[in-house]
């Protein structure tokens, strides 16, 4: 697989200097080029982006309407529903290589609002502004958001979905919003006009939003979650479950039981270690009953936790998701678990006594040890 850093290549570069050269006769395509890919090849992907920004600043005309003139005359053709089939061809500049454009508009852009508005706007057409709007949200939060509340019902999902992606609190790869880490009602507030949107594009965007706020805010999204399951399509329902994936994650139990998982009604419940010493590099067996003590079938949400022994003695937990079934009425699931203990580069392991937790919607039902042992 070719390295994602060559979004941004050579062959890139020089076609968006001969594209801005088209529409100004003037420009330093060969100059610009050669800035440009300095010393490319030691470079990942957002050092890249950041490259050409810079040297866009520096061979582009001071006069900020120009430049955008220029920018908005070289982008190419607008994306449809395939997301990542963007590229610079002999139509313009469109995919990963407009991210340095929105930069550029957001670091240059800010006595012209209205027109880098516009920009974004079209940019994201051909990618996505998400990035460059991020610098308006943060210099002028009110303004920035009330542009995206009118694009809300814009005919272009692209442009929908940068209204939930440009004020996500906690972007990948992108500056943060404390604001709305700390206050997160006004994306909120956007997030409300699309949860319906007609695009699986959109509407995970928005569950990706709602995760970011749930990080500091579970009880927020929690309650979300309760309100828009209530009369919700198929589609809603998988944008909450994705948007709450956190939250499930760490047996949250309001969310929990917004998604059907109630607390469980079953008898005393123990886990049988079929390997109760685990050669590293082998891999850690049990079985556990559930037994069914109401009189209705139950959802089941079942995640078991393996609590890591450390350098120190204590131990560390990590949530492992399992299954989600149903238990019928007084009956007993018997289900047998296979988890391979082997290296990896997140965690250094420790022989010693480990201890598995099961945990069904959210609630501990039952732990046990077993050794690791380390030739």
């Amino acid at each position: 697989m070719e390295p994602f850093k060559n979004l941004l290549n050579k062959n890139i570069i020089e076609g968006m200097a001969s594209h801005f050269k088209r529409h100004w006769s003037t420009f330093d395509d060969k100059g610009f080029v050669a800035s440009a890919t300095k010393d490319l090849d030691s470079l990942e992907l957002k050092a890249r982006t950041e490259r050409i920004t810079e040297t866009m600043i520096e061979y582009f005309p001071e006069d900020f309407k120009k430049a955008g003139k220029i920018m908005l005359a070289s982008l190419g053709s607008p994306l449809n529903d395939d997301v990542s089939a963007g590229t610079v061809d002999a139509k313009g500049i469109s995919g990963w290589a407009v991210t340095p454009l929105t930069h550029y508009v957001g670091l240059r852009g800010h006595d012209h609002f209205d027109l880098s508005m516009t920009l974004f706007k079209e940019m994201t057409k051909c990618a996505s502004s998400e990035f460059g709007i991020r610098f308006f949200i943060l210099e002028s939060p009110i303004k920035t958001l009330s542009v995206l509340k009118t694009w809300t019902t814009d005919s272009n999902q692209h442009v929908r979905r940068l209204i939930s992606e440009g004020s996500r609190p906690r972007l990948p790869w992108a500056m943060s919003l404390p604001m709305y880490i700390k206050d997160p009602s006004p994306v909120i507030d956007l997030l409300e006009q699309l949860k319906n949107d007609d695009k699986e594009y959109v509407r995970r965007s928005v569950a990706n939003s709602l995760n970011d706020i749930s990080k500091d805010h579970p009880e927020v999204v929690a309650k979300i979650a309760a309100q828009w399951m209530k009369g919700a399509s198929k589609e809603r329902e998988k944008l909450i479950r994705h948007a709450c994936r956190t939250l499930i994650k760490n047996g949250h139990k309001k969310t929990l039981s917004v998604l059907g998982y109630k607390s469980p009604k079953i008898k005393p419940t123990s886990i049988d270690i079929l390997t109760p010493e685990v050669l590293f590099g082998n891999a850690l067996q049990f079985t556990v009953s559930f037994c069914s003590d109401f009189s209705r079938d139950q959802a089941l949400m079942i995640d078991y936790i393996i609590h890591h022994k450390k350098s120190n003695g204590s131990t560390s937990p990590k949530v492992f998701k399992w299954k989600e079934t149903t238990l019928p009425a007084k009956k007993t699931l018997t289900s047998t678990k296979k988890h391979t203990i082997k290296k990896i580069t997140t965690r250094v392991y420790y022989p010693g006594v480990h201890k598995v937790e099961i945990v069904v919607n959210g609630v501990s039902v039952a732990t046990a040890d077993f050794r690791l042992l380390i030739p």
